[in-house]
């Protein structure tokens, strides 16, 4: 729990509130909500499928984005990476969020 909220805060170095929360962790999290989505639609659970596939993740979700928007403006390298950083995040995270 302190991981994450360090990440909430923007602790971390970027490069692992990206590649770990947002991609590694953020990715797992989508999968499985999403497969849950599929197995609740085929058991003719429509608002359960609804609840889990986009109400359940989305609060990770925007902890993993404003961590790492926070964690880059840390970042002490090129301002480009943490540019793309907060974008690729937020693109990311919206597109797991909403497909």
């Amino acid at each position: 729990m302190t991981k994450l909220r360090s990440l909430w805060l923007g602790d971390l170095p970027l490069g692992e509130a990206f590649w770990t929360w947002v991609i590694g962790i953020g990715l797992l999290v989508n999968l499985t909500t999403s497969a849950l989505f599929l197995a609740l639609l085929a058991a003719d659970q429509p608002w359960a499928a609804l609840f889990v596939g986009y109400v359940l993740p989305a609060p990770y979700n925007v902890v993993a984005v404003v961590g790492v928007w926070r964690s880059a403006a840390r970042y002490k390298g090129d301002g480009g990476h943490a540019d793309l950083a907060r974008i690729a995040s937020a693109i990311v995270m919206l597109l797991l969020t909403v497909t």
